[in-house]
């Protein structure tokens, strides 16, 4: 049956090596809490990840085995799996992980690439992203777009202190973005 459905993305590998690449991929996750590889082997390992925090969530002596298997280097990762990745995600119903497509670094021999990274932690993309965009739009003395407005409410929902640490992030990209500009307009001025 060529072309059939397929429950998973095979990666080329073998089914010991796939599984070796997708722990070694959910165990630097959990370490960095952002890593960029390929995108098929970000959505796998997104798979791999969603389990493993749910296990996380769960906190009883099965899931707490069960992750153990996840990850490589379980004396060092579980306390924090299981410590403060568990209490940021305790009252989030799913969703715990973000692929976001980027460039290729190069586009003649290598596929797509991707970032995954936990949500709501504190190398969340998209929160720097929207505060930057806030900031820009306060600046400018323009209203937010309506996409805008939802990536809002998407970032600071299920973080604790969302709105206060947002709004500490807008003020930190404006007060850099006007350190630049003053610092360009002195340049100028000098020649």
């Amino acid at each position: 049956m060529a072309g059939g459905h397929v429950k998973y993305r095979h990666l080329s590998r073998s089914s010991s090596h796939r599984q070796a690449l997708l722990r070694n991929l959910v165990t630097e996750l959990v370490r960095q809490e952002s890593i960029h590889t390929t995108w098929e082997k970000a959505k796998e390992a997104q798979r791999l990840a969603e389990k493993l925090i749910t296990f996380a969530k769960k906190d009883n002596e099965t899931s707490r085995r069960k992750a153990q298997g996840i990850l490589f280097t379980p004396d060092e990762l579980m306390p924090k799996l299981f410590g403060p990745i568990r209490e940021r995600y305790l009252d989030r119903p799913g969703g715990y992980t973000r692929v976001l497509r980027t460039m290729p670094k190069n586009k003649f021999d290598q596929g797509d690439s991707a970032i995954l990274e936990l949500v709501d932690g504190p190398k969340d993309m998209r929160f720097a992203i929207t505060a930057a965009a806030v900031a820009r739009d306060r600046m400018l003395e323009t209203g937010h777009t309506d996409i805008t407005l939802q990536n809002i409410h998407k970032v600071t929902q299920f973080r604790k202190g969302g709105r206060a640490e947002f709004e500490a992030m807008v003020d930190k990209v404006a007060k850099l973005e006007l350190n630049r500009e003053e610092a360009k307009d002195k340049g100028v001025k000098k020649e």
